[in-house]
């Protein structure tokens, strides 16, 4: 069977076409699709029986097959998905107090980055996801939203597996949540650990997206602890790359900062991390290291996280933390892995809080 959302609207003019109908059908389900984001065929009231009826027969609404849903205490909801080849991943809705309702969706099964300190990295790399698994997360959360009278307003592409290593469907998925759901470019992150080829070319794609850096450490001994990436490109090379990305675009660069406890919470980091990024148009996130089971580390402390923050802008580098969401279902940075989901989990949907 066909996923609609595959199609292009020139493509889905020629189906119908095929099929001897008119042409304007194929803006109806356009209209269906991606302004009213149904989901079903019946719910297509404005088309001829017959032609809901050919729908479902001969096409589906997505290849995302929900397998386990949770919601945290602070209202964060994380889904599982099972995706067509049985590989498992992850997406998070995050509301916010400021009306914001945010998407982190995934763009690999798997990640093959290995950050210590991630358990999607711990968990290994499966395959890439195509635009339209990447594009289908956002759609399941909006037309949730839109049922209770709210909207998708912001999606972050952090969930499992890194943008850059699957960058054509990345940028793919992300020219649609633009054109096909309202999603404006300021509204849309980006996150990478640095493939700094990658955010050379995506500096030259001519977007208004955010770009943030997965930093965590200001010198190469210390970063290629957390990160093996930076064996392969130094943060000489990786700032330099976030300079040109600001030349060309003209936007800010977010440099995340998990903050581990006697790790990187240091003054001696954060003198180092000021050094290296004053001048530049920047800013530093600071989140606290979410728990996993594969890295026995703890988050920094908030008396060391405020002693770097005035650090930095001693430097005038401006950082703020990041409010932490969905920590006690595991659904925050970092803590992605479907691998961790109990087989008893795999076939039930619950919505109950964890414990």
């Amino acid at each position: 069977m066909r996923n609609l959302y595959e199609l292009t609207l020139a493509q889905l003019e020629d189906l119908l076409q095929s099929w001897g109908e008119p042409t304007f059908r194929a803006r109806q389900i356009w209209t269906w699709l991606y302004d009213r984001r149904v989901a079903s065929f019946d719910e297509m009231t404005n088309l001829p029986k017959h032609l809901r009826e050919k729908l479902a027969a001969d096409n589906r609404l997505g290849d995302l097959d929900m397998a386990a849903e949770r919601t945290s205490r602070d209202g964060t909801i994380k889904r599982l998905y099972r995706l067509h080849d049985g590989q498992l991943i992850e997406s998070v809705l995050m509301p916010y107090d400021d009306d914001r309702r945010t998407a982190c969706i995934s763009t690999q099964a798997g990640c093959a980055m290995g950050c210590v300190f991630c358990a999607t990295g711990q968990m290994g790399f499966a395959r890439h996801l195509t635009p339209t698994e990447i594009f289908e997360q956002a759609v399941r959360f909006a037309r949730d939203l839109e049922l209770q009278g709210d909207r998708l307003s912001n999606v972050v592409l952090m969930g499992m597996g890194e943008p850059f290593h699957n960058y054509d469907s990345s940028v793919a998925a992300i020219r649609r949540l633009m054109s096909d759901l309202g999603i404006g470019a300021r509204h849309i992150t980006v996150s990478t650990v640095g493939l700094v080829p990658q955010i050379r070319r995506f500096a030259d794609e001519g977007l208004q997206v955010k770009l943030a850096i997965s930093l965590h450490a200001a010198t190469d001994q210390e970063r290629q602890k957390l990160l093996p990436v930076n064996k392969r490109w130094l943060i000489t090379e990786l700032l330099g790359a976030c300079h040109y990305y600001i030349e060309k675009t003209g936007r800010r660069v977010t440099f995340e900062w998990a903050a581990i406890a006697g790790e990187n919470d240091t003054p001696g980091q954060a003198h180092a991390l000021g050094k290296r990024l004053s001048g530049m148009l920047c800013h530093v996130n600071i989140i606290p290291l979410n728990p996993t089971s594969g890295y026995a580390h703890s988050p920094a402390v908030m008396e060391r996280i405020n002693a770097f923050i005035d650090i930095l802008e001693s430097y005038g580098v401006p950082a703020t933390v990041r409010v932490r969401r969905g920590i006690d279902i595991d659904a925050g940075c970092g803590q992605l892995k479907s691998a961790v989901i109990h087989a008893s989990e795999i076939n039930i949907l619950s919505d109950q809080p964890a414990d």
